[in-house]
């Protein structure tokens, strides 16, 4: 898509849904809240993803001020998570949501965004680099290394 299209928005939803973090470095999860959201009007991101053949719902919310619900002026909401698996079992605490969700997809956020994210120049990076920055960068992302038998790409799992 063009330029301010909003693609960086909804990966930093997805990101920040399944890890809690923008999907850059640039960026807070404090600064998730839109300036123009109303005070009253709850920051949250709902994530419901199939891995596998089993679908996870996953909850969050960042940090943020917000009206008091008994008298005035505001408090901070403090971040939280909830993670529904397809049996019904829900984890609440922020650290074993991020545990459980790093454990059942086998990635963190650092390498979450290099795959779903890879922006072009660093597409094109991968395509042009030799054999060894590529086996790197795979050996990286997707925990395998590959070695070549016979002129074959042999994969074998870290």
């Amino acid at each position: 898509g063009d330029t301010g299209a909003g693609k960086t928005t909804i990966f930093d939803a997805i990101t920040f849904a399944l890890f809690g973090e923008a999907s850059g470095n640039n960026r807070e999860p404090t600064m998730l809240r839109s300036k123009y959201a109303e005070p009253q009007t709850p920051t949250q991101v709902e994530l419901v993803f199939a891995y596998g053949e089993k679908t996870y719902t996953v909850q969050r919310n960042p940090e943020y001020t917000r009206p008091k619900e008994r008298g005035d002026g505001f408090t901070t909401q403090k971040a939280d998570a909830q993670l529904t698996y397809p049996d019904g079992k829900v984890i609440t605490k922020l650290k074993d949501v991020n545990s459980a969700i790093r454990d059942l997809i086998g990635l963190d956020r650092d390498r979450f965004s290099q795959v779903a994210m890879i922006a072009q120049g660093d597409f094109r990076r991968l395509l042009q680099a030799d054999t060894r920055e590529r086996q790197k960068i795979f050996r990286d992302i997707f925990g395998y290394v590959c070695t070549f038998e016979n002129r074959q790409p042999v994969f074998h799992k870290l």
